[in-house]
């Protein structure tokens, strides 16, 4: 994931980044960083936005209707979306504008997937747009995280959906019993 974030820009751009590669990375790793969907993403305006000092949170509008908030917990992501904001001057409006075309609506879906099949072409790497939402999902279950809090994370409605990431890590549980019981048996001889 990082790779394919890294071959769009770095995370510290230099300046003389073109507005709409920046726009592509932020828009991206919000939705890495929030584990939503690249259409809310999309769909996120300024206002969306709450961006004070150590409590900044975006509102997602996401399937179904539903609205969440949620909590911007990465503070080098945060020092790129501010700087994303200050180097194209949005107060309002759509966060993420097309480059060309755009009649002040916000980006397209159709057009964030081409942007992504080109950076993931470019980087080498197969991954599908809605693996940015899994692999935010997998990194918290690997960091503990309780499954309740990562359903509420994802907007999940049912517990038994969120259960699909703890199955796909019952084979890491499996490899670091062994390597502990490998690690116990080495100590008795």
């Amino acid at each position: 994931m990082h790779k394919l974030l890294n071959t769009i820009c770095a995370r510290r751009p230099r300046k003389d980044v073109p507005i709409d590669v920046l726009r592509d990375r932020v828009l991206f790793e919000l939705a890495y960083v929030c584990g939503a969907r690249a259409a809310e993403v999309c769909g996120a305006y300024v206002e969306d936005l709450d961006l004070r000092v150590d409590n900044e949170h975006i509102t997602l509008h996401g399937k179904g209707d539903k609205t969440s908030v949620v909590l911007l917990d990465d503070r080098g992501f945060v020092a790129l979306l501010r700087l994303y904001l200050a180097r194209t001057g949005y107060t309002s409006g759509p966060l993420f504008r097309p480059s060309i075309n755009g009649g002040g609506g916000p980006i397209s879906y159709n057009a964030v997937l081409n942007r992504w099949i080109k950076y993931r072409t470019t980087a080498g790497v197969d991954i599908e747009i809605h693996q940015l939402r899994h692999a935010h999902a997998m990194e918290l279950m690997d960091s503990g995280v309780s499954l309740e809090v990562i359903r509420r994370r994802l907007g999940h409605a049912k517990t038994e959906t969120t259960q699909i990431y703890a199955q796909a890590r019952d084979e890491l549980v499996d490899n670091e019993i062994r390597a502990a019981r490998r690690r116990r048996d080495a100590a008795r001889r």
